[in-house]
């Protein structure tokens, strides 16, 4: 275990900002062994003190935290160094710089960013509206949408559109069988809202499609994973997206969060030529 890194992600909120920093770190070394000690809500010196103990019985332990709290911060990074163990906080630095910056004092607040304010409830909102409008549910209230989804199956609309809702964004997906798929009230008024096709190469659709069968242990529809009727089916869906001039992601190598980004440039696009 000797050349196994001990990650301790101390926060004092729910340790969610930490951890996709983690993420995006680890993904830039392809050879790291790690393991994850996640300390959350952590607020007292007492928290801290029994923490760095157990990181000083690691060997190879590596602390990144999130504190807002500036003395709880200078507590934690000095007991880090007294200890010789590595000692990395993420907002410190920023907020001090962003204090400057705006010349205003920051409020220190732990979860702040969770503030049961306007934007929260809103978000709320969103992914209540897009769980009722998934997979071509309830369209008659479709112009509500922010953002509308159109693909063929397996294009990975539910997780980008439920990716959206948590960004606040009221989000619709329809699968695409043929143009007979497309609600009559778009076909009328293209541009009723921001309208994305999603899209991916047939063959990769092949290998998708196989493995959702085989987990729901379905052998009969051989139809769902032929090649060439994924490719017709493919090339049907983005004739349709050139009929309406619908922006179109190819999602073969786009992870959910990378479509998501790209949907939400659209977004802002169409919203600036509105």
């Amino acid at each position: 275990m000797s050349d196994t890194y001990q990650i301790y992600l101390i926060s004092d909120s729910t340790g969610e900002t930490l951890d996709r920093i983690f993420t995006a770190i680890k993904a830039q070394f392809k050879n790291i062994k790690y393991r994850i000690h996640t300390y959350s809500f952590t607020r007292t010196d007492n928290q801290i003190s029994k923490i760095l103990s157990e990181a000083e019985k690691d060997t190879n332990s590596i602390i990144l935290y999130s504190i807002v709290d500036s003395n709880l911060a200078k507590h934690l990074a000095n007991l880090s160094s007294e200890k010789k163990i590595p000692c990395f906080g993420v907002l410190g630095d920023l907020i001090l710089s962003f204090s400057k910056l705006l010349n205003q004092k920051a409020s220190h607040q732990p979860s702040g960013q969770y503030a049961l304010n306007d934007e929260y409830y809103k978000r709320i909102e969103a992914i209540q509206f897009t769980m009722n409008h998934d997979d071509g549910n309830l369209l008659k209230e479709i112009k509500k949408s922010d953002i509308i989804l159109l693909g063929v199956s397996r294009t990975s609309k539910t997780p980008t559109a439920i990716y959206l809702a948590n960004k606040g964004f009221k989000t619709s997906n329809i699968p695409l069988i043929n143009e007979n798929s497309v609600p009559q009230i778009l076909k009328e008024n293209p541009k009723i809202s921001c309208v994305v096709g999603l899209s991916t190469e047939p063959e990769r659709l092949v290998d998708i499609r196989k493995n959702r069968m085989s987990s729901l242990k379905e052998t009969e529809n051989k139809s769902y994973t032929d090649l060439d009727k994924i490719k017709k089916e493919v090339e049907n869906a983005k004739n349709t997206f050139r009929k309406y001039k619908w922006p179109t992601i190819d999602v073969t190598r786009k992870s959910v969060e990378e479509t998501a980004a790209s949907v939400i440039k659209i977004y802002e696009i169409y919203k600036q030529n509105g």
